[in-house]
């Protein structure tokens, strides 16, 4: 039997280990992916830490990775306009029976030599984009992009707050200049993550600390406030804050994920400036192509994006530099 590399995740223990595993088949409708290149995020500390749990996995163990990018390696029965050597990216789950399973998490994904996926999750990647730069598409970019297009529903020339600057809102920083919003105000306390939005594109970088944020926003808005603000931290106070900021039918979009309450402090300004406060997870599948497009089309560059490739082998070690962020990193990615 062929084996191959995977780190796999011992759910009970949480337990992570590079170990030698069966090399998949493809079954009907599958495709066997030569992996290239797997992207670490945060969701994956969050498995190993406990915080996140599986809620569809079938065992105790699984492959961990959602973020994928290879070659067609073998294609199973029944599956039609996909041959060996062809470049790749995987969306980061699918819907089986109208519940989205996340690859990597509910199902084997990306960290190991090969991956099995199903045909349509398949979206094809051209020559032009480095597959490290590939692989973080499906969720680092997609995630910020569907919330940005999608739930904040931003236009150009509208004003935007983004909190927290990180793997997602850094992305997140990045994909509202190029739709034109403006200003685009970052809002982060490390002056790394704040360094780095204005390289991303914002206009302004404002420590969260700082007591004259809101006076500050409301200078670079003309006074008016946000008309949208993006969550990507994932904390009870950056919702509160991003709350005092926004303008008269703003929209707050919690992207960053906690099991903490939200607090309006004042529940009938909210309701007079006819403010909505709304929840965003992932992408939808036509989101990962739009990406590769505008990126293979040299719309997008995220040649910044990608801030060290580590060999499979040292998958502990991609976990713990991006739980400690050591060397303050955007993405780290896993090569096999």
């Amino acid at each position: 039997m062929d084996t191959m590399r995977a780190a796999r995740l011992h759910v009970p223990s949480r337990t992570l280990t590079v170990e030698d595993v069966p090399k998949p088949d493809p079954g009907p409708g599958q495709v066997r992916v030569k992996v290239e290149a797997a992207g670490v995020c945060l969701s994956d500390v969050h498995l190993i830490d406990g915080t996140l749990s599986p809620l569809y996995l079938d065992g105790e163990t699984v492959t961990l990775g959602h973020e994928v990018a290879g070659t067609v390696d073998a294609v199973g029965e029944g599956v039609g306009g996909w041959q060996p050597g062809a470049r790749v990216v995987l969306q980061a789950g699918e819907s089986r029976n109208g519940t989205t399973y996340t690859r990597g998490v509910d199902y084997d994904g990306g960290w190991a030599e090969y991956a099995l996926a199903t045909a349509t999750t398949l979206v094809p990647l051209p020559d032009t984009i480095p597959f490290d730069q590939a692989s973080i598409i499906p969720d680092a970019v997609s995630t910020p992009w569907a919330a940005i297009t999608g739930t904040g529903d931003v236009r150009p020339g509208e004003a935007v707050g983004v909190w927290g600057v990180g793997g997602l809102g850094a992305h997140g920083v990045q994909l509202l200049r190029a739709i034109g919003a403006y200003p685009v105000v970052a809002v982060d306390p490390a002056p790394a993550a704040r360094e780095r939005a204005l390289a991303f594109g914002a206009d302004a970088a404002l420590d969260a600390t700082d007591p004259e944020l809101r006076a500050k926003v409301l200078a670079l808005t003309g006074g008016t406030g946000l008309a949208a603000a993006f969550d990507f931290a994932g904390v009870p106070a950056v919702r509160e804050q991003a709350l005092t900021v926004l303008g008269p039918k703003g929209r707050l979009v919690l992207v960053g994920l906690t099991a903490h309450p939200l607090t309006v402090a004042d529940g009938t300004l909210f309701s007079y400036l006819q403010q909505q406060i709304r929840g965003h997870y992932g992408s939808d599948e036509h989101h990962v192509p739009q990406l590769v497009a505008l990126t293979g089309g040299g719309r997008l560059d995220f040649s910044r994006s990608v801030s060290g490739v580590l060999p499979l082998e040292q998958a502990a070690e991609a976990v713990r530099r991006t739980e400690t962020k050591e060397g303050d990193p955007v993405r780290l990615v896993l090569r096999p």
